[in-house]
């Protein structure tokens, strides 16, 4: 017996030192050394790479880790997981280069510069390409591409956090919030509710989950069709006529899969709404009129691209050049297409999409966890009256009236708090709202992560 227990205490260090050593070698092996283009002075750390989500489908999911500064207390600051909707559009793309992430890409595509209101000041972010097919995101069973929807996405990215979490156990019971914006309206409540259920009979769960926050989120389909033609006919960008039509054939529908007559009525639409920039309604479109509608989907016809396609066309070019995908171990077996800032094939052939979320969003508001909705106002895409509607018909109680929230002595936006919730309007922001407004969604971000109110 002694002799049996002094081999099992001989070999806990080797096991240990096995575990230990494994997941710094993975960890070593996702660390990226330099970035092509990148500023001097880099003062954080940076990792990159693929989880296998499905290995029977050979399903891997890439990231993008950007650490806080170590000056900024690195290892206590919490883990923010960062999605893009579409659906089928990259976090990469959008919340890492263009809005919420570290860097931003000149117009040469090779060269980066600091965004001086990054949110890794705040906190660790996580950016995640989702589905499978999405951005640097791959499968071997090329039916995925054709099947994808809603619940697959959840499964697989709660697969992808139990997965990084064990390369990262540093993470673990860190405090852990997700965030996102347009379709990830759906994303981001949905993975939300996978991660508290299954966190509920866990004593001390690896995933320390606290809540979430979204900006300019599809929401619920009835409501957010209400709110979006409001929008639209009360900024005068259709005419009555085709108002009332919307009106009439589109308000029972899906939103990813209307009516033939619903369609017809909103291509209607975005012909009288002409050559602007839906995303954003009082900026200079950067395509021309032909090429604005070739972009514009079908099936969905506003909700085609994130904001400002020439800061697509950027990202494109950086994220496609060879050496930049080495330095993030990108693309590592050969993907048969080039990187894209939006899969239409993924997009396209979307499958389940649930008609709303506030089930969702009721259950989650019951568990306590820390909710946010914030809204761009000048976003003709997921507009502010759509997203009032919706939060309206969840019937919180108030708890503090609007109010106007300022930045140095400047109207930010506007606020309400409900019992539960938190709704917040960015003023002059549009589908991106850090992208518009980058300092104002700072201080969005910094008062959600200190639980306070928007500065009045």
């Amino acid at each position: 017996m002694g002799q049996s227990l002094f081999s099992i205490l001989c070999l806990l260090p080797i096991l240990f030192c096995h575990c230990f050593c494994s997941y710094l070698e993975d960890q070593s092996k996702d660390k990226i050394t330099e970035l092509p283009g990148q500023p001097k002075n880099v003062d954080f750390n940076q990792y990159s790479g693929y989880v296998t989500v499905n290995q029977q489908a050979g399903r891997a999911l890439f990231y993008w880790l950007v650490e806080s500064p170590a000056s900024r207390n690195a290892d206590s600051r919490p883990l923010v997981l960062w999605l893009n909707g579409g659906p089928g559009c990259s976090s990469v793309a959008y919340g890492a280069a263009e809005e919420i992430g570290p860097f931003r890409i000149k117009p040469d595509g090779k060269t980066l510069y600091f965004n001086p209101y990054g949110w890794n000041k705040l906190a660790n972010l996580l950016f995640l390409e989702s589905p499978a097919g999405v951005g640097f995101s791959y499968t071997n069973t090329t039916s995925d591409l054709y099947t994808a929807g809603d619940n697959r996405t959840a499964e697989d990215s709660y697969t992808f956090l139990v997965n990084w979490f064990e390369r990262f156990p540093q993470y673990k019971h860190r405090d852990f919030y997700i965030a996102g914006e347009s379709y990830a309206g759906h994303y981001v409540p949905q993975l939300s509710q996978i991660v508290y259920e299954r966190n509920k009979p866990i004593q001390n769960p690896v995933i320390n989950f606290k809540g979430f926050l979204v900006g300019n989120a599809v929401t619920d389909d009835y409501h957010d069709y209400v709110g979006t033609f409001e929008y639209w006919w009360t900024h005068g960008l259709i005419s009555d006529s085709t108002y009332r039509v919307l009106r009439i054939v589109c308000d029972s529908g899906s939103s990813q899969h209307p009516s033939s007559e619903c369609n017809i009525a909103l291509n209607t639409a975005a012909v009288e709404e002409g050559n602007i920039d839906p995303y954003s309604i009082y900026t200079r479109p950067c395509n021309n009129t032909s090429s604005l509608r070739h972009n514009l989907r079908g099936h969905y016809p506003w909700m085609s691209r994130a904001y400002d396609p020439c800061t697509e066309r950027y990202s494109t070019m950086y994220f496609n050049h060879p050496d930049v995908q080495k330095a993030l171990h990108a693309n590592v077996t050969g993907i048969p297409y080039p990187w894209q800032t939006c899969s239409d094939i993924v997009g396209n052939y979307w499958e389940d999409s649930p008609l709303s979320m506030l089930p969702i969003y009721k259950e989650l508001i019951a568990a306590g966890l820390r909710i946010w909705v914030y809204s761009g106002d000048t976003d003709s895409v997921v507009p502010v009256t759509a997203t009032r509607y919706s939060l309206d018909a969840l019937k919180l109680p108030t708890i503090t009236n609007w109010y106007p929230w300022y930045d140095n002595q400047m109207v930010g936006g506007w606020s309400q708090a409900y019992k539960g919730l938190t709704f917040v309007t960015v003023r002059g922001a549009g589908h991106e709202v850090p992208l518009h407004r980058p300092r104002q969604s700072f201080i969005l971000f910094r008062s959600y992560l200190e639980n306070k109110p928007m500065p009045r």
